[in-house]
Parts: structure tokens; C-alpha cells; sequence
């Protein structure tokens, strides 16, 4: 069986993490990387065993599929010139800088038939994919999203750097229209926000309060979400998630502390809590989020199938990131004035 002939455009911070999955991928060909500072390409190249290039067209008429991670601003620009040629993509988020950029993708990749991959690595987490197996609708969610500031995404701010990986999970999650957004963000060192919080009110009653941050001292990502019947924590970073459960032997009806006297509440704070709830973790397999989500991206192409993260989940994403900085822009204003 012929090898899919893949290049990875742009071997940065994540384009490098690219190359070197495709090179260990079966049935695939790292055909090249490409990268406008050739040292940096050469070196990534010679890593992996594959040719170095510094420009992407150099690429097109060698590879059917391309990984594309250079800054957020030549996205559009890239990804369009390598589905008019016929080629499949897969677009580190956020896919475009704008919701009409991202749909003519949409379209130019339906018209030819091509995959057309939005990277959200958080959709292939094990943590999330667990979750889901659970089937549980909840009614609120609490994202915190924060790390150093790195310089690398310096022409984005970090709605569209950081919090954007949480949005695309809320809306796939919840699958709900958003009623409200109420936001505001903050510049600390770049000049767009570096610090955000949003939050969404769902037509399904669902709410989430979503925070991102990129000059924390201390990187996190975590998720909570809390249903009717119980409470999931998600460590993004541990790949690790448990759940909070009431337990069937005991309520708090039928603790029945209407009926009881001051010294017998007071008694029973050492144990109620831990009786009230069952924590358990919940099981999960231990694989690379990156690794999956790229054999999945080539697993659509060889098979012709829609993928996990479509350029519509993409497009989506981009659309509420977008009202989200609107209302922020409208939040500073208002205290300016």
C-alpha cells in the first residue's frame, strides 16, 4: 500500500512536535518541512531523516496532505493555496483570523473534496474522551486556562491563543446555542489582552465561566463541570479526571438533620461529606493527544471520512472567540468612558 505523502509547514514550537509524529506514523511519508529560517528547518529535517524546504510552494506537487502551523496571521493565505491544489489540511487553531476566511476554506475544501482538520488537540485528550463515554449533560462549567507568556503568539491575544481550545470543547459539549456572553480581558504585556473571562449563558440553561491567562507564573488547564447528579474534575495536563457522585445509600433527607440538635450537626462534619459523595477516577487510556489527533487526520484521508474536528467546529470557535473579544472591546470602553 502507497505511503500518504505528508510536509509540515512551519516547524516551530508545534510544527516540529508535527514532523516528528508524521515520522513515526505507519503509511506515512514525511515527504519535507518547511520554514522561512532555513537553520531551523535543516535542523528539524535532518532530525527526522526528510529534505528541507523554505517555502511552502516548494512542497505543493510533492505531498497530498500538509500539517500547517505558522503564526495565526498566514493561515488563511497557506491553507487556501494548498486545497486549490488539491491538498488536504490540517490548520493549527485558530484556523483563520476571521469567520469569512474560515468559510471559503469550508467551501474550497467540500468543492474538491478534501479533509479539511481544525488542530484542537483538547478533542483528543484522553481526559475528554473518557468524558464523554460518561454521557453527562451538565448545567455548569468552570474552565481555567493559564500559563507564562511565551512570545510566541504575540499577533493573537489569548482568547484566540488559549481560550479558544476551551470554547471549541464547551460548544461540542454543551451543543447548544449561545444567549449572553458577558466579558472582559485585560493587556498586561502584549498589545491585545493577555488576560479574559467570559461568560456564556446556553439556550439550554447550561452556563460556563471560562478563564485563560497568559502571564500565570504557573501553567493550568482544567475543567470542571457539574451535572445534577454529580461533579467531573479534568486535569488537562495530568490527564486525569474524577468524579464526584452522591452517593445511593446516603442523602442528605436522609441524614434527616431538620430533626437533629446543634451538638449533633456539629458531630457529624467529620464524615458526612466523604459519606455524601463517591470520588472515583475515572478510566481512561494513556496516549499522546497530538500522536491521535494526527493519525486521525490521515485515518480521514485514507478512508474519506468527515473528521473529529471539522473545518465547521473551526469556524464556530473562531465566530464566538470573535464576539467574545467584541464584548470586551465594548467592556473597555464603557469604563473609559
Amino acid at each position: 500500500m502507497q505511503k500518504l505523502k505528508v510536509a509540515v509547514i512551519g516547524v516551530g514550537h508545534l510544527g516540529k512536535e508535527h514532523a516528528r509524529v508524521y515520522a513515526g506514523t505507519p503509511g506515512v511519508d514525511l515527504i519535507g518541512v518547511v520554514d522561512l529560517r532555513q537553520k531551523q528547518a535543516e535542523g528539524i529535517a535532518k532530525m527526522h531523516n526528510t529534505r528541507a524546504f523554505m517555502h511552502y510552494r516548494d512542497v505543493i506537487g510533492r505531498v497530498s496532505a500538509v500539517s500547517i502551523a505558522v503564526p495565526t496571521k498566514s493561515h488563511y493565505a497557506v491553507a487556501k493555496e494548498f486545497l486549490q491544489n488539491g491538498i488536504h489540511v490540517m490548520i493549527e487553531k485558530p484556523m483563520t483570523g476571521t469567520v469569512s476566511e474560515a468559510q471559503e476554506l469550508i467551501d474550497i475544501s467540500k468543492s474538491k473534496g478534501l479533509v479539511l482538520q481544525a488542530g484542537y488537540i483538547e478533542r483528543f485528550n484522553p481526559a475528554i474522551s473518557a468524558f464523554r463515554k460518561l454521557a453527562i449533560k451538565p448545567k455548569f462549567i468552570e474552565c481555567h486556562r493559564l500559563s507564562p507568556f511565551t512570545f510566541r503568539s504575540a499577533d493573537i491575544g489569548v482568547v484566540l491563543d488559549l481560550m479558544i481550545h476551551d470554547i471549541d470543547i464547551i460548544l461540542n459539549i454543551t451543543g447548544s446555542q449561545i444567549k449572553k456572553i458577558d466579558a472582559v480581558g485585560v493587556n498586561v504585556i502584549s498589545d491585545k489582552e493577555d488576560i479574559a473571562n467570559v461568560r456564556f449563558q446556553f439556550a439550554n440553561g447550561c452556563v460556563a465561566n471560562v478563564t485563560a491567562s497568559r502571564v500565570s507564573l504557573t501553567p493550568m488547564r482544567k475543567m470542571r463541570l457539574f451535572s445534577e447528579d454529580s461533579y467531573i474534575s479534568i486535569d488537562y495536563q495530568k490527564k486525569e479526571a474524577l468524579i464526584y457522585k452522591k452517593s445511593p445509600e446516603l442523602t442528605l433527607n436522609a441524614l434527616n438533620i431538620a430533626g437533629m440538635d446543634v451538638s449533633s450537626i456539629a458531630d457529624l462534619k467529620s464524615y458526612v461529606f466523604g459519606d455524601l459523595l463517591k470520588i472515583e477516577h475515572i478510566k481512561m487510556d494513556d496516549y499522546e493527544p497530538l500522536k491521535k489527533e494526527l493519525e486521525s487526520f490521515v485515518q480521514c484521508i485514507v478512508e474519506h471520512k468527515e473528521p473529529l474536528v471539522s473545518g465547521e467546529d473551526g469556524l464556530k470557535a473562531i465566530e464566538v472567540a470573535n464576539n467574545v473579544l467584541l464584548e470586551i472591546e465594548k467592556n473597555l470602553k464603557s469604563v473609559q468612558t
